[in-house]
């Protein structure tokens, strides 16, 4: 079997995540890893280093040129199974020689919020649905995910698998230790909310800021998620005017190692997204001991079930309500922390390494 490696990021984000935590489970198959470089991997082959993310709209270009091309190479002199950890795979075989591909879905923001996504919208438009239709078996982050691929795509439901997603039990677990990050300093000084995600339209800050404006000023929002140009000016500039910009911190890309700290240290975890695949900070949070604030839709109820407060991702009001109750509260702070570090206990990469390879076995 072949893994699908080229798109790993060297500064890990969801998708990458993900796919490192099954390393460990797919080696039970001795598949071939195609990657970047071999980084501990057994069987590996090497590819490009510029097919990411982090070469923009040209690295995803060339990824998918060398899938369409080189991949399929691959699959026709080197095996007839092909994982791929995100929906990408190469079209247009002949009946005799299409590999065996299973692929794993995430999630359809890019279709549920066109206006944001650019380009790569045309690529969930046009060619991830060719994916799927053609793959043996479609692996989803949760039952939500799963929905949104038969009512956008009309993949049949029969092809769908969810597997939720996990945490690292070793690394994410409530500390003492404070955050370290360069070029900032008494992090932990007055009480924060945290909210951790990319500056996009859809992960909602906007309206968490606006919120800000009724919670007690002695409490601080930091914002850790790598910066965009077209919308963190904006947020920055709505802060200013809505006269919280003292309260407000936008601290960038959280290096992975400093992520517990931080949370570990939050008065909660703040994450209103308008739609998310999974939602993997919640589960971080929950397992550092950190309340939850979170939204009604898409796959997080799933996620954090009667452990964290949801609210109405649209209504700023109803974010500004569960941040008043979390401040004011004391004894509701320490249910939903206690709650959620249960809750999160259920959540492991072992039952989700496992259960993936289950479903790989059927196609080797």
């Amino acid at each position: 079997m072949l893994v699908n490696l080229a798109y790993l990021l060297n500064r890990p984000t969801g998708t990458t995540n993900y796919a490192l935590n099954l390393l460990p489970y797919l080696d039970t198959l001795s598949p071939t890893y195609l990657a970047t470089s071999a980084s501990g991997l057994t069987h590996y082959t090497p590819v490009p280093d510029n097919m990411t993310a982090a070469d923009g709209i040209a690295g995803h270009l060339r990824r998918l040129r060398w899938t369409q091309f080189n991949l399929k190479k691959y699959c026709k002199t080197q095996s007839s199974a092909l994982f791929s950890p995100i929906p990408e795979a190469p079209l247009f075989f002949s009946a005799q020689n299409r590999p065996q591909t299973v692929v794993t879905f995430h999630d359809l923001t890019p279709l549920r919020f066109p206006d944001d996504f650019g380009g790569i919208k045309f690529f969930f438009r046009y060619y991830v649905p060719q994916v799927l239709a053609q793959a043996e078996a479609i692996i989803c982050d949760s039952e939500a995910s799963a929905r949104d691929v038969v009512a956008f795509y009309g993949i049949p439901a029969r092809k769908l698998i969810s597997i939720p997603l996990a945490h690292d039990h070793q690394h994410f677990r409530p500390t003492a230790a404070l955050p370290q990050l360069p070029g900032e300093k008494d992090l932990t000084s007055r009480p924060y909310f945290l909210m951790l995600g990319r500056q996009a339209p859809h992960k909602n800050l906007g309206r968490v800021i606006a919120a800000m404006s009724s919670v007690p000023s002695e409490f601080s929002l930091l914002i850790a998620g790598p910066g965009d140009p077209r919308y963190t000016p904006r947020l920055k500039a709505q802060a200013d005017e809505l006269g919280v910009r003292s309260q407000v911190k936008f601290l960038d890309y959280v290096p992975y190692d400093q992520l517990p700290a931080l949370l570990s240290h939050a008065h909660a975890l703040v994450f209103p997204s308008l739609w998310e695949g999974f939602g993997l900070p919640v589960l971080e949070a929950m397992a550092c001991r950190t309340p939850v604030i979170t939204t009604c839709t898409s796959s997080l109820p799933e996620v954090v079930g009667d452990a964290a407060l949801l609210i109405d991702p649209y209504d700023s009001e109803s974010i500004a309500a569960a941040m008043n109750q979390v401040c004011h509260d004391s004894s509701l702070r320490e249910q939903l922390s206690i709650a959620g570090l249960v809750r999160a206990q259920s959540f492991s990469w072992q039952a989700t390494g496992q259960a993936t390879v289950e479903v790989l076995k059927r196609y080797q």
